[in-house]
Order: structure tokens, then C-alpha cells, then sequence
């Protein structure tokens, strides 16, 4: 198994990309907390790998709040001991074009999809620093660098995941800490849900098969669980010499890249 005795916290777990996740690094003999603000389904998804044989807890919090973030994380260490794996995947959708863009629409945004990744890292990283071991994944998306509509504050957000992932993997290598970043094209999740409200199923299907027939080159839109396996191999030590980097999961969309020459010493990693 690939991860026998890790531990992992996955936020957004109770449905989508996160619960695809959960339930394979559970099969890989993975520990999980499974973190959302839907805390009947996140309790489902616990239960389901538990009953696999697998420990699991659900721990519902607020990613865009400081001190919902420390008492998941602490909840994570009083159950299991330690944090070996953190996936960085709550998030919501929102904003508008400019014109139509709000301040609050904005924070909210940037609260849930960038403070949270944020927030999760500077809460989970001591952890891992005394092991000097730790796996983080990030989730970004193509419409940070690549837009096809105009979200304003979502793309922006996912667009600072990117520069947060790059910074946090040169300053964490020498503590034996990775960070990665997987960018999913369109994969079906709640996240549609907002843009086909109102549709019927036939037409929400219609209306995702000629998405994925305009934009993927595999002719179809993703499911959860394209993105658990590139999660996986972050997760595990198929990535043992894999770090700051950006992995498209986008059914063939052209990549992206954010690779950058670091020039100082690493000693001056930090400013402190």
C-alpha cells in the first residue's frame, strides 16, 4: 500500500474531488480526517472509511476562519498523533466579471479559495516540521492562467494558490516538506451547480457534454476521481523528488507551467 500509516486532512472532503481523494488514499492504507462545513456528508464519507478498515474522523470547519483551521488541526493530531499529508481543496466558486465584481463578493472568494490554503498551511507546517516530513497538495484551476469565462475573484484566487504553492515548496524543502499543486480542467462537481441552476438533468448534461466537446481534447468532462490518482502520487513516495510543481489534470487542455529560477542561498530562505 502506498500509504500505509500515513495520516492525511483533506478539506472539502464530503463530496467532489475531496471525496475521491479520502476514499483512495483510505484504499492505500491511509488515515483521514475529512474537513468540510457539510458536516452529514463529511460524517458519510468518515464512516465509509471506517468501514474499509481505515481510521477516519470529520471534522466540520470554516476554511477561511483562523480558529476553525487550528481546532481541525489539533483535532487531527488528538486523533491520529500527526499530519503527514494536507490537502489544500476547499473552495467555492464565485464573482463576476469586473464591471459586475463586489468587495464583499471578493473577500468571500479569496477568504475560502486562498486565505484557507493559507491559513491550513501555517496551522499544519509546525507539525510537520518536527517530523521533518510532510506531503502538501493544492488545488488550483486552468482559469487562473487560462480563463474561458470571467470569474474574477475565483481566477485571481486560484491564480495566488499557484504563487503561494511555489513560495511554501522552496521554503519547506529543507524540512523534508513537498508542496505541489494539481490544476484540474473541468471535472463534474457541485462546482457546476451555480452555472446549470435551473436546468434540467438532460440539459445540465447537454450543457457539460458540449463544454467538454469544445474545450478537452479526451472528449469528455472529468470525474473525482481523474483527480485522486495525480493526488495520490503527491501523497506517496512516487513523488519522493517532486516538488513545487504544477500538475494538469485537464483531459488533454494545453498545460501550464510556473517554473521560476531561485537565486538564493539556502540560508536565506527566510527573512528571519
Amino acid at each position: 500500500m502506498l500509504l500505509e500509516n500515513r495520516v492525511a486532512v483533506i478539506t472539502g472532503g464530503a463530496s467532489g474531488m475531496g471525496r475521491a481523494m479520502a476514499l483512495k488514499f483510505a484504499a492505500e492504507g491511509c488515515d483521514v480526517v475529512v474537513n468540510d462545513i457539510q458536516e452529514e456528508k463529511a460524517a458519510e464519507v468518515a464512516g465509509a472509511i471506517r468501514a474499509s478498515g481505515r481510521g477516519a474522523v470529520a471534522v466540520r470547519a470554516d476554511v477561511s476562519r483562523g480558529e476553525d483551521i487550528r481546532s481541525l488541526v489539533d483535532r487531527a493530531v488528538e486523533a491520529f498523533g500527526k499530519i503527514d499529508i494536507l490537502v489544500t481543496n476547499a473552495g467555492a466558486a464565485g464573482g463576476a466579471d469586473l464591471e459586475h465584481s463586489d468587495e464583499q463578493e471578493w473577500d468571500r472568494v479569496m477568504a475560502l479559495n486562498l486565505k484557507g490554503a493559507f491559513l491550513l498551511c501555517k496551522a499544519a507546517v509546525p507539525h510537520m516540521k518536527e517530523r521533518r516530513y510532510g506531503k502538501i497538495i493544492m488545488v488550483s484551476s486552468m482559469g487562473a492562467v487560462r480563463p474561458s469565462i470571467s470569474v474574477l475573484a475565483y481566477h485571481s484566487a486560484k491564480a495566488g494558490v499557484l504563487g503561494l504553492m511555489k513560495n511554501l515548496a522552496f521554503e519547506l524543502a529543507p524540512f523534508g516538506i513537498y508542496v505541489n499543486c494539481i490544476v484540474p480542467g473541468p471535472i463534474e462537481t457541485p462546482f457546476w451547480d451555480p452555472l446549470s441552476a435551473g436546468m434540467s438533468e438532460e440539459k445540465k448534461r447537454a450543457f457539460l457534454d458540449a463544454l467538454a466537446k469544445k474545450e478537452v481534447p479526451l472528449g469528455r468532462i472529468g470525474k473525482p476521481e481523474d483527480i485522486a490518482g495525480p493526488a495520490l502520487f503527491f501523497a506517496s513516495e512516487l513523488s519522493s523528488y517532486v516538488t513545487g510543481q504544477v500538475l494538469c489534470v485537464a483531459g488533454g487542455q494545453p498545460g501550464i507551467t510556473t517554473d521560476m529560477t531561485f537565486i538564493s542561498a539556502p540560508e536565506s530562505r527566510s527573512y528571519r
